[in-house]
């Protein structure tokens, strides 16, 4: 039985689900590009909610059940994404919200801590980077995949799983993985999309300024394998904030595996205690 429901916020349909007592401390997840709520495990955000939290995921446009758009046409930018977090609060009744972000919606994060700092208690940033431009390249060995059939599904399912594999160097569970791209695929409104429109958006910044303008706690969680953002871009994360903290999971790739949770778990629960 699920308990997603849809939300009108700023002009579009998003999708949420929530675990956990509404009393508690709200953590708003944000996960990467083309990732739907189901990237953020059903598993991990019950034991969050058990840590004394109220937990958030959503799908943010184009993606899962929320609105999407022509591929390759997203009529939106990532301070749009930014508006649509705190929208999102604003249809919950949250007036503020432990906001984690992942990856490339590390940016999004961003936006939403300085642009609308009143409404962030915390900030957490996971496996992304401030994006200088003198930070490390990639480092991991890519596979070459070509654009698969999206009206073959195994193909799909196969092109995600492979790229999910790279990004993991090394701790990753293959059935899991193709349990979530179906799980995800047979969910979306248009997958293709998904995958397209994320990358096709405007990139935007903050109006207000950058990493040295968050006012609040930060929190830092970065893999020491991972292949995309070596750790050197946690550093200058970590560096650029004014009240920072930089937590590094051993073994951890791009994301942070279920193998991992604890360490992941203790630390956000610690960093989004009550403020």
């Amino acid at each position: 039985m699920t308990t997603e429901k849809l939300f009108q916020v700023n002009g579009v349909t998003l999708c949420a689900e929530t675990f956990g007592d509404p009393a508690h401390p709200a953590v708003l997840l944000i996960h990467g590009a083309s990732a739907s709520m189901l990237w953020w495990d059903t598993a991990f955000c019950t034991r969050l909610a058990d840590h004394g939290r109220y937990v958030i995921r959503y799908d943010q446009r184009d993606t899962g059940r929320s609105t999407t758009y022509p591929v390759g046409e997203p009529p939106y930018a990532m301070s749009d994404l930014a508006a649509d977090a705190v929208g999102l609060l604003d249809a919950l009744g949250i007036e503020r919200a432990h906001v984690v972000a992942q990856s490339m919606n590390g940016g999004t994060g961003l936006i939403i801590g300085v642009d609308y700092a009143s409404r962030v208690a915390s900030l957490t940033f996971v496996s992304t980077t401030t994006g200088d431009d003198d930070l490390p390249p990639p480092s991991g060995d890519f596979p070459e995949l070509s654009t698969p059939d999206f009206a073959d599904t195994d193909a799909v399912v196969e092109y995600v799983v492979r790229s999910m594999e790279a990004e993991a160097a090394g701790v990753f569970d293959e059935k899991a993985a193709e349990a979530l791209v179906r799980a995800d695929v047979a969910r979306s409104t248009n997958f293709e999309a998904s995958l397209t429109n994320p990358f096709a958006m405007t990139f935007d910044g903050p109006k207000g300024g950058g990493f040295g303008d968050l006012t609040m706690p930060v929190l830092v969680v970065h893999g020491d394998k991972d292949p995309y953002f070596s750790l050197p871009h946690a550093e200058a994360i970590r560096d650029a904030v004014p009240a920072g903290e930089l937590v590094v999971i051993r073994g951890a790739g791009h994301g942070i595996p279920e193998p991992l949770w604890d360490e992941f778990l203790t630390a956000l629960a610690s960093h989004t205690a009550v403020r």
